[in-house]
């Protein structure tokens, strides 16, 4: 079958063969193996000199990728696990082991690291200018099919509440997902397709009616309250950038009006065109959640760059990079990072004084997979925790 077939997609397998990288990795290979250095033992750290737009911290992400990736190979592997805080020239990660064991992948090493990691860095920004207010993922469509789940894994990594996704199920999550404008524009009418929603759909469903199709906002939202009455769950607002004028004004207006008449209950969801700045202006108009795609599925990747740091146990760099292979440290309480050479004594927090943990997780032992694979839901929590006591310590966008 040609490649054209199958979307022109890399498979799983010829990723694993090492059959993603850049071709002067295989000129590489074959002038080291010529001249006998190709099994030469080195260290490797895996560090971003800047994050994106110039981000202060981010969210790792692509971990279990590369374990899975390097697992059977002469490795050892330290890494910061999925979900970790990230801060430029930090190193998260460091593999140790023959070059040609696993020089060649790093093309496709990066690859999972860096789109992940920016994926997952946006969602955690979305969600931390959110708070405790819901944040889906609604951006699958923006990006090619292949990669879908694994950016909807990303996003919820870094602490999203969902995504709209089907197959998110295997990830243990539910998709989450209202009704689109074609649905409403095929009735021709907007209560007779609310009304329909309701009749045909299980009722675990929450009831949110997109109520922007053909009047404003407000008109359509008590539309929809007055069709159903105290089963309608909320309404959402997708009103196109053409149409919006002030959304926030238009989220105040729409939520003074259910009030007047008695519609506390019905929630506020924003989607359409958001980032971490206006869902963070939205969400203090009074939006109850939101719906953020483009802007997630679509992040920049995290510029990481992997250089060898010590080739035979000899310190040795490229310019710019500091040599010798290092051990990373962070205090808990102050989620600060501080690195030191290998083996050394653990360094003293900078703000509190404290001894500082090893940061590390040995994720590969000689090509043995030692890393938990955590449970997607536990780390969603977890990235949820964490970005609370970030704002907690002061930190801002």
């Amino acid at each position: 079958m040609g490649r054209e077939k199958e979307f022109y997609i890399v498979s799983g397998k010829e990723v694993e063969e090492g059959k993603v990288t850049d071709v002067y990795f295989l000129r590489t290979m074959k002038v080291l193996k010529s001249k006998g250095l190709a099994d030469k033992r080195v260290a490797m750290e895996v560090a971003a000199r800047s994050l994106p737009n110039k981000f202060k911290w981010g969210i790792l992400a692509g971990v279990e990728e590369v374990a899975r990736l390097l697992e059977g190979r002469k490795v050892n592997v330290y890494s910061l696990p999925d979900g970790s805080l990230l801060r430029p020239w930090i190193p998260v990660m460091r593999i140790e082991g023959p070059y040609s064991e696993f020089g060649p992948m790093e093309t496709s090493i990066l690859g999972f690291l860096c789109s992940l990691s920016g994926v997952a860095t946006v969602a955690a920004r979305v969600k931390f200018a959110a708070g405790n207010k819901p944040v889906v993922n609604f951006g699958i469509r923006r990006q090619h099919p292949a990669v879908s789940l694994a950016f909807e894994k990303a996003g919820l990594i870094g602490g999203l509440d969902g995504s709209s996704g089907i197959l998110v199920e295997e990830l243990g999550f539910k998709p989450v997902g209202t009704m689109p404008h074609a649905m409403i524009i095929l009735f021709e009418d907007q209560v007779k397709a609310w009304k329909a929603f309701d009749e045909v759909l299980p009722e675990d469903i929450p009831r949110i009616a997109l109520v922007d199709t053909f009047y404003d906002e407000k008109t359509e939202s008590l539309m929809a309250a007055e069709s159903l009455k105290d089963k309608l769950a909320g309404v959402r607002l997708d009103t196109p950038a053409s149409r919006r004028g002030n959304m926030s004004q238009i989220i105040r207006e729409v939520r003074w009006e259910l009030n007047m008449r008695g519609y506390r209950h019905v929630k506020i969801l924003i989607s359409g065109g958001l980032n971490e700045y206006s869902v963070k202006e939205y969400s203090e108009a009074g939006a109850d959640s939101f719906g953020v795609g483009s802007h997630i599925i679509g992040a920049r990747p995290i510029d990481f760059g992997v250089d060898i740091v010590e080739a035979e146990g000899k310190p040795i760099a490229k310019r710019g990079i500091k040599s010798g292979a290092k051990d990373l440290y962070i205090c808990n309480d102050h989620l600060v990072y501080s690195y030191a050479p290998k083996g050394v004594e653990p360094p003293l927090c900078p703000i509190c004084g404290k001894t500082m943990r090893l940061a590390y997780t040995k994720i590969l032992d000689n090509g043995k997979l030692t890393y938990k694979i955590e449970d997607l839901k536990a780390l969603n929590e977890r990235t949820k925790n964490m970005l609370r006591k970030l704002k907690g310590l002061g930190e801002t966008l």
